[in-house]
């Protein structure tokens, strides 16, 4: 016999405050909001919204909607490493600083330069998958999907292949420090790894700079360094923490795409039969994997002004928690949203975002999506699952820990 779900209490739910089985039933929770009170007041006074054109309101306002996160994250992080790296990103900022570093990023990911990267992307996953040639099981995120993002990211700044494992660990500490409740270990394990991070970074360019012939086609480090923009430089601040952003979510979040979009074709053996049958649905794949699972669960923007958002007053300085993973899922935008299409068309999702904070990188982990799920089911067709993935307890990033296949 087969126990209900417990019925969801959307008046009581509180983002400083998530029920315990938050993370397995996200959707089923951000459906409720989204049903009964799609702009939930938390008790701090900040609003969760679902919706998903409330979401694309946000986004399309950045003279209202401030992603400078100074104001919010003072109280959480006081003056440590970890408040220095996150008011200094590029994503949490606005403009005219936002436009300025991002205008100095943006060359790294032209097309052309996109296009130089594929050979490189293609022959590490062919590389990946003739390791696995023999083998009869694979540990999905340490065997694939971790390597792919975290090798592409690191060649684009030339740190070298031994360092690498210690980036993803010095990553998911740093990111975890944007989770809604930190323990104090978190944070101070947050804090180190930050300054660890910057120290790595700093040694790295002084390398670089009294090395330059040691640099491999594509790095951007000493570039970064040295270009301007309105005949400005980054300064030293500013140019570690854009780098380790680019670390951190150049492979934070195309792993977890890639992980989630094995677990789900695997779920749904008849989509791999559609795409085996036609291969052309590859884009579309690729789209429909980022909406039903959106690597990034939630953004926020804080209100710089009083304003309105679907007939309901939002106060000036009101922090909003944009559920990426509830707009994607609205019935409204969205057909049968619980449904997984490879096939759906349109499909307009958030998860990259929208307006001039649009994921930079989002280009790059479409290729990287595209090739690495062509290649594995072309090359393993009876790709199997042996459990279905394991989750962290992570609630702005949706990440799969661990995810066990047979090949």
């Amino acid at each position: 016999m087969i126990t209900p779900a417990p019925e969801i209490d959307v008046a009581a739910f509180d983002m400083m405050h998530l029920p315990a089985d938050f993370v397995p039933r996200a959707y089923d929770y951000l459906a409720a909001l989204r049903a009964h009170d799609p702009i939930h007041r938390n008790v701090d006074g900040s609003v969760i919204l679902t919706r998903y054109d409330d979401l694309v309101s946000v986004y399309r306002n950045p003279d209202i909607w401030s992603s400078d996160k100074k104001v919010v994250f003072k109280p959480k992080f006081g003056g440590s490493p970890l408040y220095e790296h996150h008011t200094t990103s590029v994503v949490f900022s606005d403009p005219p600083d936002h436009t300025r570093i991002r205008k100095l990023f943006q060359a790294a990911f032209t097309p052309k330069a996109l296009a130089a990267l594929t050979p490189r992307i293609e022959s590490l996953i062919d590389a990946y998958l003739n390791e696995l040639a023999d083998r009869r099981e694979m540990e999905v995120v340490a065997d694939f999907s971790f390597k792919l993002p975290v090798e592409v990211v690191c060649d684009m700044l030339g740190v070298p292949s031994s360092d690498r494992i210690q980036i993803r660990d010095w990553a998911l500490l740093i990111l975890g420090g944007l989770e809604p409740v930190l323990t104090s270990q978190q944070f101070d394990a947050g804090c180190r790894a930050v300054e660890d991070f910057k120290a790595y970074l700093r040694d790295l360019l002084a390398h670089r700079r009294t090395h330059p012939d040691e640099a491999k086609p594509g790095e951007i480090l000493t570039a970064l360094a040295e270009a301007e923009e309105d005949g400005k430089k980054l300064t030293e601040l500013e140019l570690l923490h854009q780098c380790i952003f680019l670390l951190n979510a150049g492979h934070e979040t195309s792993t977890n795409m890639i992980s989630h979009g094995i677990h789900e074709m695997l779920r749904h053996p008849d989509q791999i039969a559609c795409l085996q049958a036609d291969p052309n649905l590859i884009e579309s794949a690729v789209e429909e994997i980022l909406r039903y699972h959106a690597p990034i669960q939630i953004n926020n923007r804080r209100a710089l002004v009083d304003t309105e958002l679907s007939g309901m007053l939002i106060p000036a300085g009101a922090i909003a928690h944009l559920m990426i993973a509830g707009a994607n899922r609205d019935p409204a935008q969205f057909p049968d949203p619980n449904t997984f299409d490879i096939a759906r068309r349109p499909n307009r999702h958030l998860s990259f975002g929208l307006g001039i904070h649009v994921c930079i990188g989002n280009t790059l982990a479409r290729i990287e999506g595209r090739i690495a799920f062509a290649k594995l089911f072309d090359r393993f067709p009876g790709l199997q699952l042996v459990a279905p993935a394991k989750l962290s307890n992570r609630v702005r990033f949706r990440e799969v820990k661990e995810l066990q296949v047979r090949l």
